[in-house]
């Protein structure tokens, strides 16, 4: 059965902030973010189904479960869909329509999930030759099936098995993940370009954990791979590096390549809309840390939704959202 939970309205004014960060084309010159739902955790992995329902993790603290929530844009209510979700962090629906989790560490399934209705979930993968995940942070579907995830470990006890922090890719049809590329060393947003040829990594190293002799410094910065014909990531080339202090979580693409992504620079919280060789082109700010963001489907294509802080927002913009799964 699906709780109910009140859903808070509140439009926040951006204009003061976009001012000083300055307004692009892409939202505008005055925005206005609305809050949607804000009784929450740690928001994130916001995920749109073909019938436009919003679907987002809410991580928990401590040993308490972890859960999915589903908002409605045509009711404006939010339920729960999933009340123990193995600490869902990333989320993306694939070309059956199942909801694909991402599911980390500190206490959950460290393993790439589907979440059926009903909040039943079902390990896909756990490990790679014997050796368990790190901590599955986000995802992505290829166009042909196959499944990118990130597993870096920014929290949780649990044993660390992998030697390097990798980008798998899991294949539906084996049920079985490979490793497919560890030039970055700390893995976490990732999304694929509208033409499926290129996949986008962002690279968020905190300074810790270490592995084994790997940088011990933070490094924050954006990377991109070349998709071969069987899902092989060639041509790794780094796209631009941030500040040490903050780099981006989640991301997500409008049809013309674009990139948004949620920007965790304490100074600089925010929106950053990013093109293909790494530059910056708009600037969103927001009220609170900003994990991932996902375009709204069908007549709602244009609407961008976030998961920041403690809640879920969106936005109207000029642009249409891409999704690599139709």
């Amino acid at each position: 059965m699906l709780k109910s939970v009140t859903r808070t309205a509140v439009v926040l004014s951006l204009l003061s902030l976009v001012r000083l960060a300055h307004a692009g084309d892409i939202f505008g010159e005055n925005p206005e973010l609305e809050q949607l739902w804000n009784e929450g955790t740690f928001t994130e992995g916001v995920a749109v189904a073909k019938d436009g329902r919003v679907y987002f993790s809410d991580i928990s603290r401590g040993d308490e479960p972890g859960r999915v929530l589903r908002f409605d844009p045509a009711t404006s209510k939010t339920d729960v869909y999933c009340a123990d979700s193995g600490q869902s962090n990333g989320l993306m629906f694939d070309k059956s329509g199942r909801l694909l989790a991402a599911c980390g560490a500190n206490h959950g399934r460290r393993a790439l999930c589907v979440i059926g209705e009903g909040g039943k979930v079902e390990e896909l993968v756990t490990n790679v030759d014997g050796q368990h995940f790190n901590s599955p942070n986000d995802l992505v579907v290829h166009p042909r099936g196959f499944v990118f995830f990130s597993d870096p470990r920014y929290v949780g006890d649990e044993p660390i098995e992998f030697d390097l922090m990798w980008v798998f890719r899991f294949n539906p049809a084996t049920g079985k993940a490979v490793r497919a590329a560890a030039e970055v060393t700390k893995p976490n947003g990732v999304i694929i370009s509208p033409d499926g040829k290129t996949l986008y990594v962002a690279e968020t190293n905190n300074g810790s954990p270490q592995f084994g002799e790997r940088a011990k410094e933070p490094k924050m910065a954006l990377h991109a791979y070349t998709i071969g014909e069987g899902g092989e990531l060639e041509n790794h080339r780094q796209l631009v590096e941030f500040d040490p202090a903050g780099g981006i979580d989640g991301m997500t693409m409008d049809t013309q390549g674009r990139i948004y992504a949620a920007f965790r620079n304490p100074e600089r919280f925010g929106i950053k809309v990013i093109n293909s060789e790494g530059k910056e082109l708009d600037f969103l700010p927001t009220p609170d840390l900003p994990t991932n963001c996902c375009f709204g489907r069908n007549q709602d294509s244009g609407t961008l939704y976030l998961t920041i802080g403690t809640g879920l927002y969106r936005i109207k913009t000029d642009s249409t959202g891409f999704h690599t799964v139709k």
